[in-house]
């Protein structure tokens, strides 16, 4: 059994990791040298075969079905990976779902089942865990986060809602369980391609994803779900040691360019300043 890596003996609980993302954190952190439970809410076909992957890495893992829409659920995950792992040292927080509707169209029952799923059984599972990790030597906690959290989208006040609190919880707590040797970070992807892309998307292929990425993303393609995986490891390795209530932005520069600016990649034809500095 292999001991290297950067997570070399960790126990790691990742959420929402039976496609995508989640997917792909898990299969990395055993990669990396820990061992692994996934939680899936739904179809088990994905998890339990990464499952297999990680075993055939040498590596101890487990699929565990909850539904984040029941707390009591949520906590009955926390307390089987605690005991199948004997501990947890790393979790990962990124099960969640998405949804878009114009504002004056949500019902009580869409957001309330948004915010249950997207922060109330995030808040409740890092509640259980940390409970554990604070009298065992401490431990990290990684929780994913969208750019939808520090940018707004027509249709996504509800999603995006949930997004935006992750992130200033991720803050908040972070500074009060630091001192408790218990570090807490976020990740928020931009446009990251997975399988649900295909499912709601009409007509949505590689192809025209590729095309469309290279046109408006500033690093030329959209991100993959191992870009974001390699950035939980070192989230949660010693490597970012000194980092602490931060949320890490994934998303090939999407955010930083301004909207206002429709082309990026050639030279602007117009000279603000002219006459005001020299040479321009």
């Amino acid at each position: 059994m292999s001991r290297t890596g950067k997570l070399a003996g960790k126990k790691a609980l990742v959420t929402g990791s039976g496609t995508g993302i989640g997917r792909e954190i898990a299969i990395e952190f055993a990669r990396q040298g820990a061992d692994v439970v996934l939680h899936y809410a739904h179809s088990d076909a994905g998890a339990k075969s990464a499952v297999d992957e990680i075993q055939a890495m040498g590596r101890k893992a487990a699929a565990i079905r909850a539904n984040f829409d029941d707390v009591d659920e949520v906590v009955a995950l926390g307390e089987s990976a605690l005991e199948f792992l004997g501990g947890v040292d790393c979790l990962v927080n990124n099960a969640g779902i998405t949804f878009n509707k114009p504002f004056l169209k949500v019902t009580r029952e869409q957001f309330d089942q948004m915010y249950h799923v997207n922060i109330r059984a995030q808040f409740f599972l890092t509640q259980r865990i940390a409970a554990h990790m604070e009298p065992h030597g401490g431990g990290t906690i990684c929780n994913i986060t969208s750019i939808h959290g520090v940018q707004g989208a027509p249709e996504h006040s509800v999603y995006a809602g949930t997004k935006g609190a992750i992130v200033s919880y991720t803050r908040s707590l972070a500074v009060e369980l630091a001192h408790k040797g218990i570090r807490i970070n976020a990740i928020a992807p931009g446009w990251v391609t997975v399988e649900n892309y295909y499912n709601v998307l009409p007509g949505f292929n590689e192809e025209d994803a590729k095309k469309d990425a290279a046109a408006k993303v500033p690093l030329g393609r959209s991100g993959t779900p191992l870009d974001i995986a390699k950035l939980a490891v070192f989230l949660c390795s010693e490597d970012s040691g000194y980092i602490v209530g931060q949320t890490i932005v994934a998303d090939g520069g999407t955010t930083s360019l301004m909207s206002l600016i429709s082309d990026f990649r050639n030279e602007w034809t117009a000279r603000f300043g002219k006459g005001y500095l020299p040479g321009v």
